[in-house]
């Protein structure tokens, strides 16, 4: 099944779609898809109530779809996480997870419009495998132990801003992270149970020009690697979002130009579904 967000920002409704196909409302179960609502086993309320036949359909057809998961109070990215990225980028592939972290309200809809920052030359496009917390993950105690704490995935833009990533930077990468709507979320949010993320093929287009194509078997840090290795470090909420890092073939490679205005990207993670975005100049 795939939980969803329908309708305009901040008037999202929960729509859940079975595996006829068909989309069902939600608020029935919850007001939202949020921290609280998996963490009081929503998901699996979710699935007795379409068992039971006590959800009634709804029409989603022409509404725009928002993030899966309301706004999280995190936003944890996972750099140089893809041997061959790495590689790309001049650098040696990392000893330890590199974390960074991207503001809430960079968390945009799937197909919302994107925006380069006020003067820009060098914004950038990274397809990841994000990952949703369903439970409080604090000083975890094995990889195993993480799994039992992840509630779902899904598919992430990590968009970027290389000059101010790299070179104004001061040390840090999150300057160039946290443009408003730099993390485009979606279009939905599948049950950690329903997918195996470990060989998951990843691919970006711009223009309808391939540029990424790889797969998570290429990750240096599994995703329960990451979940428990965060653990030791921080407090991880119920519906915080952790990115877990792009494969090669984005536009710091030197291969390809960077985005200007008027581009569409479109990205994709098997079963997790594809997003479309068109660049405007703010």
């Amino acid at each position: 099944m795939h939980l969803k967000r329908i309708g305009q920002p901040g008037a999202e409704q929960p729509v859940v779609t079975g595996d006829d196909g068909l989309d069902y409302d939600l608020t029935p179960l919850t007001t939202d898809i949020d921290g609280a609502f998996l963490a009081g086993d929503g998901i699996a309320r979710v699935r007795e109530a379409l068992g039971t036949g006590a959800l009634k359909r709804v029409s989603t057809e022409d509404q725009r779809v928002g993030a899966p998961i309301a706004r999280p109070s995190a936003v944890l990215c996972i750099g140089m996480n893809y041997r061959a990225h790495a590689a790309e980028s001049g650098a040696e592939p990392p000893e330890q997870p590199v974390i960074f972290l991207k503001t809430p309200n960079t968390v945009a809809g799937p197909h919302d419009d994107a925006y380069i920052p006020r003067g820009s030359t060098t914004t950038d496009w990274e397809v990841e495998l994000g990952i949703v917390i369903g439970q409080r993950a604090l000083y975890l105690s094995s990889e195993e132990d993480a799994r039992q704490h992840i509630a779902g995935y899904l598919t992430g833009n990590d968009l970027s801003e290389r000059t101010f990533q790299l070179e104004t930077s001061g040390g840090q990468w999150s300057k160039g992270k946290c443009a408003p709507g730099f993390s485009p979320l979606g279009p939905w949010l599948v049950p950690a149970d329903e997918i195996d993320p470990h060989h998951l093929r990843l691919r970006s287009w711009v223009n309808g020009e391939p540029r990424q194509d790889s797969t998570t078997a290429d990750m240096i840090f599994g995703v329960e690697h990451i979940v428990y290795h965060l653990s030791q470090h921080m407090a991880l909420e119920p519906g915080d979002v952790i990115l877990t890092g792009t494969p090669e073939g984005v536009a710091l490679s030197g291969k390809y130009p960077y985005l200007t205005a008027g581009d569409v990207v479109e990205i994709e993670v098997e079963g997790l579904g594809r997003q479309r975005q068109v660049f405007h100049q703010t």
